[in-house]
């Protein structure tokens, strides 16, 4: 239970932590976890991609080209349309266009590594949760990841 002097206490304090129970040291060690992920170079590298990619506006419309594309031909497919060869044919050119793209590769490159990131967190700590203390590599073996769906 979160006493009125708790409150204060944690008000006081000139971190943007939420409120939490006196002595909590969750958030800090969230903040902590934050702070080395993004200090990462692995990490550092990813967003100086994402961020060229971003930066550059004939890639952006390139992929907002090829996202509206595939928005309606889901829409049409939902409603049980037939696809046409020549709207699919157009489809793929944009695909085969965006994909050519070095900015449009290392830009899903890095989604890519920015998802394995979030996996591994989510991971360790759905692993911590289920074992109540910190993962071992050995609480990992024959284990793909969580997703992997062999489990």
């Amino acid at each position: 239970m979160v006493r009125f002097a708790d409150v204060a206490t944690l008000m006081e304090t000139d971190t943007d932590i939420a409120i939490a129970p006196t002595g909590s040291l969750l958030l800090p060690k969230i903040h902590e976890l934050c702070a080395a992920l993004v200090a990462a170079p692995e990490f550092v590298s990813i967003r100086d991609r994402i961020e060229r990619f971003g930066q550059d506006p004939s890639a952006r419309e390139q992929l907002a080209a090829l996202n509206e594309q595939a928005g309606l031909l889901q829409q049409k497919q939902q409603m049980g349309m037939q696809l046409e060869d020549g709207e699919i044919a157009g489809f793929e050119r944009l695909r085969e266009g965006f994909l050519a793209n070095p900015l449009a590769q290392e830009f899903l490159a890095a989604q890519e590594e920015m998802q394995g990131m979030r996996d591994m967190i989510t991971s360790h700590v759905t692993k911590a949760f289920e074992l109540g203390r910190v993962p071992k590599p050995s609480d990992f073996a024959g284990s793909c990841g969580p997703s992997c769906g062999c489990h």
